[in-house]
């Protein structure tokens, strides 16, 4: 059985703790936080640590804190040559303090604190620096989930920029969305339908392939009427940048 800490008590590490807290294969002993009250809702007293010098003996040490703090935190482990892992995707393994063995462990999905998250269909991306914890890392991530990834630190990089574009830009859209539904007395609800449909189109095509609207199309005058139509410029001037990427994209294609 492995035995895991987890020092964090933000969304994925209290994701992490629940996740880990139902496994029969793992040993979850321990978590720290700097606010230890964060987690009093998620564990029983005697297994949160207030102060990170005692910290129990444990397999794999996962890191799960701001990326700013990675770092920090990882210098004031006290103790040497054990396996410590991060869950951020846009830090590499060099960002953690080089007195322990050094990996990543970061499962790629977005963390809301009062969402529930099934970690059997989240992607988790493993890396560490020697085989013999790949191998211990990619065991807890598939006691986790069914869809375990080797990702060496610089694809993480380009996953996680990637992930930026296909889920918070994304999102941000539906917030502008929302906007101009609200502005004029729409609710949001009629496009929830037309949302589901274009995700899920990407299960049968690429996102190229799936794409439609008046870029793609090359519909000039349709592309003018929502220009005049939308007042507020910084709409206008992502609605223009936005049409011009898929128009150059759809050219290069064909």
């Amino acid at each position: 059985m492995l035995s895991v800490v987890v020092l964090g008590s933000g969304n994925v590490a209290q994701h992490l703790i629940k996740a880990l807290s139902g496994l029969s294969e793992v040993a979850l002993l321990q978590a720290w936080a700097r606010h230890p009250e964060k987690l009093a809702h998620l564990l029983p007293a005697g297994k949160i640590a207030a102060d990170i010098s005692t910290l129990m003996a444990a397999d794999i040490y996962i890191i799960s804190v701001s990326d700013d703090a990675i770092s920090q935190v990882s210098a004031r482990l006290p103790f040497a040559n054990r396996l410590v892992v991060h869950t951020s995707g846009s830090t590499g393994v060099d960002g953690l303090a080089s007195g322990n063995r050094r990996g990543a462990f970061y499962p790629l999905q977005t963390f809301s604190k009062n969402k529930e998250i099934n970690f059997s269909t989240i992607p988790i991306c493993v890396e560490s620096e020697f085989p013999k914890d790949y191998s211990t890392l990619e065991k807890l991530a598939s006691a986790l989930s069914q869809n375990v990834y080797g990702i060496n630190s610089a694809q993480r990089q380009a996953l996680h920029v990637a992930a930026v574009f296909t889920s918070n830009f994304v999102n941000h859209l539906y917030t502008l969305g929302n906007q101009i539904c609200a502005d004029n007395n729409i609710p949001f609800d009629i496009l929830k339908p037309l949302i589901k449909e274009v995700a899920d189109k990407i299960n049968y095509l690429s996102p190229v392939e799936a794409q439609t609207g008046p870029a793609v199309r090359n519909d000039a005058q349709t592309i003018q009427r929502h220009l005049d139509f939308l007042q507020d410029s910084h709409k206008k001037e992502i609605y223009t940048l936005l049409t011009h990427s898929i128009q150059q994209t759809h050219e290069q294609k064909l």
